[in-house]
């Protein structure tokens, strides 16, 4: 089966929610692999691989995010990347 790889870009009230580590336990329970990390803009980035249906729940889930979270927008491209696990890096 093919594997779609995206970048995120999530705008809004993201940081200081727990955005990031909401998205990171809805990757690992979709078994999705890659990254996400802060911006020092305000935004938050990530990097998601897998089987084309676990990215989409992902995506669809990311412009809701965590209850604390108002999420403005979410703007996906294609991406290329190889990643073994889920992981939340540090701010960029």
């Amino acid at each position: 089966m093919a594997e779609t790889t995206l970048r995120l870009e999530i705008r809004g009230r993201v940081q200081g929610v727990g955005y990031r580590a909401a998205l990171v336990d809805q990757a690992r329970r979709l078994d999705l692999r890659g990254w996400v990390r802060n911006r020092r803009d305000g935004s938050v980035e990530a990097m998601v691989a897998g089987p084309p249906d676990a990215v989409q729940h992902l995506l669809d889930w990311s412009r809701r995010g965590p209850p604390a979270a108002i999420v403005h927008s979410v703007d996906s491209f294609a991406a290329e990347g190889r990643f073994n696990s889920f992981e939340q890096w540090p701010t960029y």
